[in-house]
């Protein structure tokens, strides 16, 4: 969720009771565990609006403005709705709830490429680590397995033809400030995590995570991970965000005292005032939120042992949602008010679709829907939407032909393929035929290299180049061997 500026954090709102089972839209992805409680009445966005607004005591935003997309516990919010109630002139009432795009900072709105996320466990209380069955990181000090299911979770985004990730991709770039659609021709949607979302996951022991770790340590950690994965230009930073997850017992940011669950934000903010070397860095304070129990999503959709870690995958989603639609805060999407898409749909305050279990290729996990401007009446909670991709009817992979090749016999080969797809961001892979024995193409980049046969020989080669989307460009070529 975002705030009014200059607010750069961001945190989920900790919800209201947790609500009945629901008629659900056939196909889509989700499901209702165990519940305890009737789901409230959508909360109007205008009372919202005040809910957000630096005037309400009781926000987490409170003279806090760096906490961008900030979800409060569900208590906070309580308090936070009852004031809003109660001040109705704060804030005019909205004309519409749909989000606006904010033009971009340093030239950066929403995450236009696949997402990468980068699992960073701050500090040396969080123990020794192994690995278990599925290849995720364990570690001794995370009592209630945190760490494995955050890593399931992020595998599990954008695999299986999942459509929670769907709702995301109708925002985009490239389109100018207070716009609240994107056209069919644009060209920089949110990218679909295709294949999963997790990058890498990095325990950093150097020195015990502080007890409240303020906005500029989380901030310099998540600068740190930046190093420390190699991702050391602003390019191989474009299409990151890195998690930065306290461990237990901590409290970033006084997340306890101050009554919300998370946020997010980006070095540069002015209330985090961290200096990147390597360019814009996304990240999220993500406490070990379990301690918080209820306050924090614990048995939001599922009862008992099942429901113990709801939170830690509704509280994370919404932050990963909102920092790929909003990666610099608040120069991607929000509305009048300054929240995020998250933030309307949070603990299910928002009309339309309500907080489910997610199936995915790793698990079942809890999340959240997200506000979607395409929406019943003209926008609402989404849990699923089809993947949107650029240029309205998928995206376009163009390969530059090489022109026909001719090679001496028994000559060494080195020749690069260029291609470029129509989306930022999109990995491609590089495969041929036809091409003369001893030659072969690397799939990653393009290169063909090897030694030619020494015997005379002509070739047809076609070269077929394919994005994570599976739109596909190609080429066609004569190689000859001569004498």
């Amino acid at each position: 969720m975002s705030l009014p500026a200059p607010a750069r954090r961001w945190a989920v709102r900790a919800g209201t009771a947790a609500f009945t089972a629901v008629a659900l839209a056939a196909g889509l992805q989700y499901s209702v565990g165990a519940v305890a409680a009737p789901r409230p009445a959508p909360t109007p966005a205008s009372v919202i609006a005040r809910m957000y607004s630096s005037a309400d005591p009781y926000s987490p935003t409170y003279h806090h403005p760096y906490r961008h997309g900030v979800v409060p516990m569900r208590a906070q919010l309580a308090k936070m709705h009852a004031w809003a109630l109660r001040h109705p002139g704060v804030r005019p009432a909205l004309s519409a709830s749909d989000l606006s795009y904010g033009g971009g900072i340093d030239g950066i709105g929403v995450t236009d490429g696949p997402q990468k996320v980068y699992l960073v466990f701050y500090g040396s209380q969080w123990g020794n680590q192994s690995t278990n069955g599925q290849g995720d990181i364990t570690l001794t000090g995370d009592p209630n397995g945190m760490a494995p299911y955050l890593q399931q979770l992020f595998k599990g985004l954008g695999t299986g033809g999942e459509l929670w990730s769907g709702v995301l991709t109708q925002y985009c770039q490239g389109v100018a400030a207070g716009t609240q659609t994107c056209p069919p021709s644009n060209q920089f949607h949110v990218g679909y995590p295709t294949g999963g979302a997790l990058a890498g996951v990095w325990e950093d022991t150097s020195a015990a995570s502080p007890a409240a770790a303020t906005p500029f340590q989380l901030g310099t950690e998540a600068v740190n991970a930046a190093a420390h994965f190699g991702n050391t230009t602003a390019a191989s930073n474009r299409y990151v965000q890195y998690d930065i997850i306290s461990p237990t017992g901590t409290d970033p940011d006084s997340y306890m005292q101050q009554g919300f669950c998370a946020w997010h934000d980006w070095n540069g903010d002015s209330y985090v005032g961290v200096t990147s070397p390597y360019g814009d860095i996304a990240f999220t304070n993500m406490p070990y939120v379990t301690d918080a129990g209820t306050s924090c999503g614990q048995n939001f959709v599922n009862g008992g042992s099942a429901g113990t870690l709801d939170g830690v995958s509704i509280v994370n989603g919404h932050e990963y949602a909102e920092t790929s639609t909003d990666q610099n805060p608040a120069g991607g999407w929000t509305n009048s008010g300054g929240s995020e898409n998250g933030d309307l749909c949070a603990w299910n305050s928002g009309p339309g679709a309500p907080a489910a279990n997610l199936s995915l290729t790793t698990g079942t996990f809890a999340m959240q829907s997200t506000w979607g401007n395409d929406g019943a009446g003209g926008g609402d909670c989404e849990f699923s939407h089809a993947i949107v991709t650029n240029g309205g009817g998928g995206n376009t992979v163009t390969v530059t032909n090489p022109g026909n090749q001719s090679t001496v016999e028994g000559a060494k080969v080195s020749l690069q393929i260029h291609a470029t797809d129509s989306q930022h961001g999109q990995t491609l892979k590089y495969t041929a035929t036809g091409l003369p024995s001893g030659l072969k193409i690397n799939s990653s980049t393009g290169l063909i290299t090897g030694t030619v046969p020494k015997r005379k020989s002509t070739h047809t080669v076609n070269v077929t180049v394919t994005d994570t989307t599976g739109a596909k460009g190609s080429v066609t070529f004569t190689w000859k061997v001569i004498a």
